[in-house]
């Protein structure tokens, strides 16, 4: 063979990776994005997803550690802050796939043994209880950060996702998904005159609707989130305003009422979060050891959310260096959570893929959309918690699947959250061997 051929490249030489294809029905890929006001509207609803887990998490660990409506508003704002940071670190340098990080549920577990401690016994006031519970979960994040960040970014990682065959890779999914589903279902119960509308209002908008009106545009199902949460909100302060609860016990009502939250009056007007704000962190032996536990559940977790999140985007498969990529980029947003003090740390949202999915729209300038959305609102405290209060319970509410335990149903939201984010995935499941 002649030297300098055009044929005379190397048998061995690295093909290009091969381009997936698509699902049926996506319509915007992770490259290619929809106008820029529908953009905005999607990241509108990808950050409305995003802040019933970001509220929920807060309300559960803040009570327990001491902490009253101020610090819980306080803590939500630091935590929406941090995540709009993680998302646009993950999409512009991690996985560079259209994944929401936000805060995760993993990390409730550790965080409340944390809380619950008896070496805060002899602490009397609470906002001092608050501080020293939050800097010892602080330090307790940023050890399993670098735990995070050693299995991601020195390639441990890789190894084990060279194993992620589809049959390996649906196991993955499937636990999320049966993770969600458990957490959302029995929260249904406790408001189920909100919570079942939610679910009905969703699935009539994202499925019966489309077929009912016919448009050459994809409305009614894109934005199935947005109206949902209209006509639920709607219908849930009318209850509120009839004296639907009024003779409710106190749960029956916290759980209901859309003027039972508390965060609105409790926050302050501007607030912008800073790293090490309640103090310099402690660092525990045991906290660590529990954080670093939860944090090897939320790599479990990413996985499968990536893989989800690859496929509803219609993205090449994806190679086990950018796995291990994105997990070391998570255990840099577990560490931010501990600088910044969330109280919880982060994981790749599932809610947030499986909206990729009903929407139909993988694009990856969307979520960094929702991101810088996130950033402007940030600032903004109370307007940010009148979100939580109001449009978070609807958007989780109706999103079917909700995660808020705001005003409108704080937990009630959440379950459907979880039911339709495991309903989205179950398909997918099946779609991941072909």
């Amino acid at each position: 063979m002649a030297a300098g051929g055009g044929n005379g490249g190397k048998s061995d030489d690295f093909q290009p990776f091969p381009v997936k294809d698509q699902l049926p029905g996506v319509d915007f890929c992770v490259c290619t994005s929809p106008s820029w006001p529908e953009s905005i509207l999607h990241g509108f609803q990808h950050y409305l997803v995003m802040l019933g887990t970001t509220v929920i998490v807060s309300s559960t660990i803040v009570p327990l550690m001491g902490g009253g409506n101020k610090e819980k508003a306080e803590v939500i704002n630091t935590l929406l802050f941090v995540s709009g940071l993680n998302t646009l670190l993950q999409t512009f340098f991690g996985t560079r796939l259209p994944v929401v990080i936000g805060g995760s549920y993993v990390f409730i577990i550790p965080t409340v043994s944390i809380a619950l401690s008896s070496r805060y016994s002899f602490l009397t006031d609470p906002n001092e209880r608050f501080k020293e519970s939050m800097r010892d979960v602080q330090g307790a994040l940023i050890v399993a950060s670098f735990f995070t960040m050693t299995i991601g970014f020195f390639g441990f990682w890789r190894v084990f996702a060279r194993f992620f065959s589809p049959l390996a890779a649906v196991p993955l999914v499937i636990l999320t998904g049966l993770g969600l589903y458990s957490h959302g279902f029995p929260q249904l119960a406790r408001c189920i005159e909100v919570g079942l509308p939610a679910l009905i209002a969703v699935i009539f908008f994202s499925q019966y609707i489309p077929h009912l009106i016919k448009s050459n545009r994809a409305i009614f199902d894109r934005f199935a989130i947005l109206f949902s949460i209209v006509v639920i909100w709607v219908y849930a302060e009318i209850l509120t305003a009839a004296g639907a609860y009024d003779n409710s016990v106190s749960k029956a009502q916290f759980s209901c009422r859309t003027d039972r939250s508390g965060l609105t009056s409790a926050a302050s007007w501007i607030r912008v979060p800073y790293p090490l704000q309640w103090g310099r962190p402690s660092f525990h032996a045991g906290d660590a050891v529990s954080v670093i536990a939860a944090s090897f559940a939320a790599i479990i977790e990413s996985t499968g959310t990536f893989i989800a999140a690859s496929r509803y985007a219609s993205a090449t498969p994806i190679p086990p260096s950018v796995h291990s990529r994105g997990v070391g980029w998570l255990g840099v947003a577990i560490l931010l959570n501990g600088l910044f003090g969330t109280g919880t740390g982060s994981t790749a949202s599932v809610e947030n893929a499986g909206l990729l999915g009903l929407t139909r729209v993988g694009s990856r300038r969307v979520v960094q959309i929702s991101a810088l959305k996130i950033w402007c609102y940030f600032g903004f405290n109370t307007i940010t918690n009148c979100c939580c209060s109001v449009l978070c319970p609807l958007c989780l509410c109706c999103f079917s699947w909700s995660r808020s335990p705001s005003v409108l149903q704080p937990k009630q939201l959440q379950n459907q959250v979880y039911t339709g984010i495991f309903s989205l995935h179950r398909p997918f499941n099946i779609s991941i061997f072909q």
